[in-house]
């Protein structure tokens, strides 16, 4: 168990349909934690509050808008007023669960806990969980709407209703989520039930616990689906950490809003340890890690984006290289 005094924090997306509130009640029933749920839906009356299970959680509701959007004030003012509370002893509760509506964009959401520093003082985003319709997924994707951000940025995608399409339409689909998303972990499910410690404590966006990178986040892949690209580098030569602080500025400020999210490993030139980087569109951090040991060091960055020009990646990347 990780030991950290952060709050973790699991945030459910997924189009409208797929199951997200089926899967928060199943979510429910087998934690033994407390949890503050945050139900976020986009019209002025909430009904998924209602659908909710009610047993120990203390249920939020944020329905005046999107909180991907113009409602993310929102979010952020009842993050610090659970925080608060708690520390007041008025409520408790282990984990904040964070259901968005259909529509939401996770990659804002994903910001409130990277760019505000009383939430990244209070809270620490564990995983990104996106419930996918099986039965209608192609379609959204084909129209390239939300739920193509969604299957981007998650770190576990729940392919729910698989009772509804085929053994051989299942397989493509599989392969397609794989070609937007290569490091996503993937799970076949019906009515939404799967084995819930199999989607918390990942932390997948503490770099802290990101000394070793999962095998699958790492292949090397060049596949070009629904405009979201996935390209992996790797280069055992040392970097040179000017000329990648460079590179990194020039990305974010020009392709920023291009970058779903980029990650990895970095062997810098004279640096002993392993610097670790994680970038969410124009947000990034980065910091030094444990040495290399006995590991042969070398560096392994993965970009999932829209459009990307892997070619030119490749070259400016390759530049970095100490000279």
């Amino acid at each position: 168990m990780k030991k950290d005094p952060r709050t973790p924090v699991t945030i459910v997306t997924g189009y409208l349909g797929a199951g997200k509130t089926s899967f928060l009640n199943h979510f429910l029933r087998q934690t033994n934690e407390k949890i503050a749920i945050i139900v976020n839906e986009y019209g002025d009356i909430g009904i998924d509050d209602q659908l909710i299970e009610k047993t120990k959680e203390e249920i939020i509701e944020i329905n005046k808008g999107c909180i991907c959007c113009n409602v993310r004030k929102d979010l952020i003012d009842t993050l610090s007023m659970l925080s608060f509370t708690r520390e007041q002893g008025m409520i408790e509760f282990d984990r904040v669960v964070i259901e968005t509506t259909g529509l939401a964009d996770p990659a804002p959401i994903v910001q409130t806990f990277l760019m505000d520093s009383k939430m990244i003082e209070a809270y620490d985003i564990d995983s990104v969980c996106t419930i996918v319709d099986s039965k209608h997924i192609s379609m959204h994707l084909d129209q390239k709407d939300e739920s193509l951000s969604q299957v981007a940025f998650a770190d576990n995608i729940i392919l729910n209703k698989i009772d509804l399409i085929s053994i051989d339409q299942l397989e493509k689909l599989k392969k397609r989520i794989t070609k937007i998303n290569p490091f996503a972990n993937i799970y076949e499910t019906t009515n939404s039930k799967i084995d819930i410690n199999k989607v918390i404590h990942f932390y997948s966006f503490d770099l802290k616990d990101k000394l070793q990178m999962h095998p699958a986040f790492l292949h090397d892949t060049h596949h070009h689906h629904d405009n979201v690209t996935s390209l992996s580098l790797i280069e055992t030569q040392p970097l040179d950490l000017g000329k990648l602080n460079m590179w990194f500025s020039y990305l974010v400020q020009i392709l920023g809003e291009s970058l779903y999210r980029y990650k990895g490993i970095l062997y810098i030139n004279g640096k002993k340890k392993k610097y670790i980087f994680q970038g969410v569109h124009m947000l990034f951090a980065a910091e030094e890690q444990t040495e290399w040991g006995d590991a042969s060091p070398r560096s392994e960055i993965v970009f999932i984006g829209k459009d990307l020009n892997k070619q030119k990646l490749k070259e400016q990347f390759h530049k970095c290289i100490s000279r």
